[in-house]
Parts: C-alpha cells; sequence; structure tokens
C-alpha cells in the first residue's frame, strides 16, 4: 500500500503535468488560431480572380497629355511587374506594346476588370489562403492610400455575401468587402506580400509576381 507521503507526492506531480499538457496545448492552438471569419471558413468555397489594376482614361483625355501612369504602378512594372503574362496589365503599360484600348465590358470585381480567375481547391492552397489573411502579423500600417488591386478573394461565408477582399502589390495593401476586417491594419508586410505571391504563383501556374 502506498504512503500517504507517496500518495501526495504523486498526485501533485500528476497534477503539475496535467497543467504542463494543458498550457502547452493551449499556446499551441492560440498559434494555430485565425482570426474571425477565417477561422471559420476551413471548407469553404474559394476563388481568386485576376484584375485590371487600372485602366487608362478615353483617348480623348490622352490626347494632350499622353498616358500618365499612378507611380506605385510605375514603380511595381519597375521591380519586376513585366513578368507577369500577357493581359494581367492594361494595353501600353509596358515600353513597346500596343496603345491603349478603351476597357471593354465584361464582369467586375469590385469596380474592377475581371481577366481571368480560378477556384481554389486545394486543400493546402485554401490553408495557406486562411493563414495568410487571419494572422494580425501579416498586417502593417499602409504605406500608401492608393489602391490598385491585381487580386481579388472570394471566399463564401455560412450566411449572407462572400467575403471579398481586394489585393494590391503595387500598393502593399488589402481592401476588404462584406465581413469586418479583423485588425486595425490593411498593409502587407514584406513576408506577406511573399507569400500572397506564392499563392497567386500555385493558383494561376506560371504568372511571376512582383511582391514589394
Amino acid at each position: 500500500m502506498m504512503s500517504p507521503r507517496r500518495f501526495d507526492s504523486a498526485r501533485l506531480a500528476f497534477a503539475a503535468y496535467v497543467v504542463a499538457t494543458f498550457a502547452g496545448s493551449a499556446a499551441a492552438a492560440g498559434c494555430a488560431t485565425l482570426s474571425p471569419p477565417f477561422n471559420g471558413l476551413k471548407d469553404a468555397p474559394m476563388t481568386v480572380y485576376r484584375l485590371q489594376n487600372y485602366e487608362p482614361p478615353a483617348p480623348s483625355a490622352q490626347a494632350t497629355g499622353g498616358l500618365a501612369l499612378p507611380p506605385q504602378i510605375m514603380q511595381w512594372i519597375a521591380a519586376g511587374a513585366s513578368l507577369l503574362p500577357p493581359g494581367l496589365l492594361p494595353p501600353g503599360l509596358l515600353q513597346g506594346s500596343a496603345a491603349p484600348q478603351p476597357p471593354a465590358d465584361g464582369p467586375r470585381f469590385h469596380s474592377f476588370r475581371i481577366l481571368g480567375y480560378e477556384p481554389i481547391v486545394d486543400s493546402g492552397l485554401k490553408s495557406d489562403v486562411l493563414d495568410a489573411f487571419g494572422h494580425s502579423a501579416n498586417f502593417q500600417p499602409a504605406t500608401a492610400t492608393c489602391l490598385y488591386p491585381e487580386f481579388g478573394f472570394a471566399i463564401a461565408q455560412p450566411s449572407g455575401a462572400p467575403a471579398d477582399i481586394l489585393l494590391s502589390f503595387s500598393c502593399a495593401q488589402v481592401q476588404s468587402y462584406n465581413f469586418a476586417w479583423p485588425y486595425a491594419q490593411t498593409g502587407l508586410t514584406p513576408d506577406a506580400s511573399k507569400k500572397f505571391a506564392s499563392i497567386i504563383q500555385r493558383a494561376f501556374p506560371g504568372t511571376a509576381v512582383s511582391a514589394r
């Protein structure tokens, strides 16, 4: 029969083990927890859109001064956006390309013309999308006030409109629709830009993206 002293020691040791195990599990869960609404969208249908981030003005408006691009887009092009496949940038933005044409009618995603889209069905890619949007560490105060989104994400919610997010590499920030953005910041950190660039390259194979 175990002595009272040995019994108490064993009970204390077990209690300490339980506390340590629970604390470790809680810490791990805390690190893995996504911010709402992303924590409840693991199996939600997702679509990523390629968008025309800037539409040249009508030819009559260009007659005197030519095509003046926003400086953020010019910097983005200089940083490597010229590696993107044909069609992602409007005609005439790159040296030697065709002259700008009036924007064609077609479907739009929050007023930006859709150039293409892909449903995200791979579970690993879905997880990476939610992880990128679902952690505050991926966002910082925006360094630019512009928003020229090259891509958009639509994530179905259990009820109501989908959670829509515009993603602008040229302005290094995002803008959300149909849900409360969970963070005070909307600017992309350098690491987040790289994460999203990898996501885009996997969603649109062959696409090279310049992450600022």
